[in-house]
């Protein structure tokens, strides 16, 4: 069941404070000097500069409106990155992703120019091929994708040169497509994309219960 709330997913209550601040603490948690571009819908702006005061973010951030797809709303934040830096792009919704996964894609990006983290399938997976039914595939051969995803900046910037293209679903995919080859790290299983009621649950008792994460 989809989350069918009223507001944005990333501005939804988790453990008492709003999802997107349990994602942006784990970058400052990770390095208080990292800059942060926060992508929020242009309506959401108001409500974003209530929920600083409220939760008392003082933070140093700079906000960029989104776009009607997610190649839109990073393209758009791409004029505030500094050149020959590292950019970690991550995704408001997953509060969960450790701090020893973002070091992990710091260090490869900054040795091999990108860094994808992944986690491999628990459970059997199978294709489905239209009419003519599904097959199984080796989970082994599996990747499931996470964020943040890193790049450096000239790569990033390059690749979101090229104009959209429905086969990017994430970050990985446009850079893919600008011909760079894709740097897999190990993610965290904790860091789950909340999408659904099911998932806000599973996240607020793994923090409720000072899960380690």
């Amino acid at each position: 069941m989809r989350m069918g709330a009223s507001v944005p997913k990333q501005f939804l209550t988790l453990a008492g404070r709003p999802v997107i601040f349990h994602a942006i603490n784990k970058f400052i948690e990770y390095d208080p000097g990292l800059e942060l571009v926060i992508v929020l819908p242009e309506e959401s702006k108001v409500l974003w500069k209530e929920l600083c005061i409220q939760y008392d973010f003082t933070r140093d951030h700079n906000i960029v409106a989104g776009g009607e797809e997610r190649y839109n709303s990073v393209k758009n934040s791409l004029s505030l990155i500094r050149q020959k830096s590292l950019v970690a792009v991550h995704d408001a919704v997953r509060p969960l992703v450790s701090k020893e996964t973002i070091g992990r894609c710091f260090t490869m990006a900054a040795e091999k120019g990108n860094a994808v983290p992944y986690i491999k399938p628990r459970e059997s997976v199978r294709e489905i091929i239209g009419d003519a039914g599904n097959r199984p595939l080796k989970r082994e051969k599996i990747a499931l994708i996470q964020t943040p995803q890193i790049f450096r900046s000239d790569v990033l910037l390059a690749a979101y040169a090229m104009p959209y293209n429905p086969s990017f679903t994430d970050d990985a995919t446009v850079v893919e497509a600008a011909g760079h080859k894709i740097n897999l790290v190990p993610g965290n299983p904790e860091n789950i994309k909340i999408t659904t009621k099911e998932d806000l649950v599973l996240a607020e008792a793994m923090l409720r219960s000072n899960y380690e994460i």
